[in-house]
């Protein structure tokens, strides 16, 4: 009996260690699902990845809690950077600028400097010239691919709302060689077309008239004003403000050159509506608001809609011709996306 017996003692501690330590953790559970603390940072061997757990599920569920330990720990250091700011006050350091793409943007020869001569010039001289001297007034048409399909017919027609003296026109087996006279016979300034793929929105022609450029998009995440979310009311006849932002090239200077001759050069400020084209990396996104002052610190903004994403594919001289024009800047992946940090608008 004595020899048995010592046979077991070894066996026991073990044991005991074992039950100890799943103790231990239903009471960190049981804490944790009473609500005394935050729950525990799941504690995981150095050379460990959650990847290596076979069952999805158990995967799943330990990736979402190690995510939200990560974030109450992000949390509790960025109160702690805030309580230490106040406390020093004026002594403060300045706030380190955090590392982007855009502020670590390569450097471009043909960034536009406000205060150059050439640049003067060329705003001068260029085709957009009489716009900006006041001497025309913006007239655009409107059109489609051959036979459109809804959401484009709606998106024309909600475009039609936020540029003023802009008309609809969908065209049938008609090829816009023959369309661009008879708009230059009718003094329009500007031809819009909107291309389709599979009954989506996929293309933007920008042709300014007489002479051009011509700009090629493309043309993504169309959302139409019924979806979106908190959309206000119709927006009324006055003529929008345009904000341009970040076209900082010579090629993205003529780009939002292009966009401001859409719009009448005196925007109704009464109306309190503006069409806003942000340029960042390359990706333009349009976006239409109406604004209110709620204080002298506070803005309110409703979007009114549509919006949508461009891309440029390509900027061409004169009217749109697509066998023999020629072209001032195509859009050649391979060749120009070379880093993520190098930017053409």
């Amino acid at each position: 009996m004595a020899a048995a017996r010592k046979r077991e003692r070894p066996g026991t501690e073990p044991e005991a260690q074992a039950q100890a330590q799943a103790q231990a953790q239903a009471e960190a559970q049981a804490q944790a699902q009473a609500g005394s603390g935050p729950p525990p940072v799941p504690q995981f061997p150095p050379t460990f990845s959650i990847s290596e757990i076979k069952n999805k599920q158990r995967r799943q569920f330990m990736f979402q809690r190690w995510k939200r330990a990560r974030r109450q720990e992000q949390l509790a250091a960025k109160k702690k950077r805030q309580k230490e700011r106040e406390a020093l006050g004026d002594k403060a350091p300045p706030k380190p600028v955090p590392k982007t793409i855009e502020n670590q943007r390569e450097y471009d020869e043909t960034t536009v400097d406000p205060d150059d001569e050439e640049v003067a010039f060329d705003e001068a001289t260029d085709e957009f010239s009489s716009y900006f001297n006041r001497q025309t007034s913006p007239k655009i048409l409107i059109t489609t691919s051959d036979r459109p399909r809804g959401r484009t017919v709606r998106l024309c027609e909600q475009l039609a709302k936020v540029v003023p003296n802009s008309h609809v026109y969908y065209r049938r087996g008609l090829a816009l060689k023959n369309v661009i006279p008879q708009c230059v016979a009718r003094e329009f300034t500007y031809l819009l077309v909107i291309n389709e793929n599979r009954k989506v929105p996929n293309g933007l022609i920008v042709s300014h008239l007489p002479n051009g450029p011509t700009a090629h998009f493309k043309m993504s995440s169309v959302r139409l004003a019924k979806e979106l979310k908190r959309r206000g009311k119709d927006p009324s006849s006055h003529s929008p403000e345009v904000i341009l932002n970040n076209f900082s090239t010579r090629l993205g200077h003529s780009i939002g050159r292009m966009f401001a001759a859409l719009f009448p050069y005196n925007p109704q400020f009464v109306g309190r509506q503006v069409v806003t084209f942000h340029n960042q990396r390359d990706y333009i996104f349009f976006r239409f608001h109406r604004y209110i002052f709620r204080n002298e610190k506070k803005v309110g903004l409703q979007e009114l809609g549509p919006r949508f994403t461009l891309k440029l594919r390509s900027l061409q001289k004169g009217t749109f011709d697509s066998k023999y024009g020629e072209y001032e800047w195509i859009h050649k992946r391979h060749e120009m996306d070379t880093s993520r940090r190098k930017f053409h608008l």
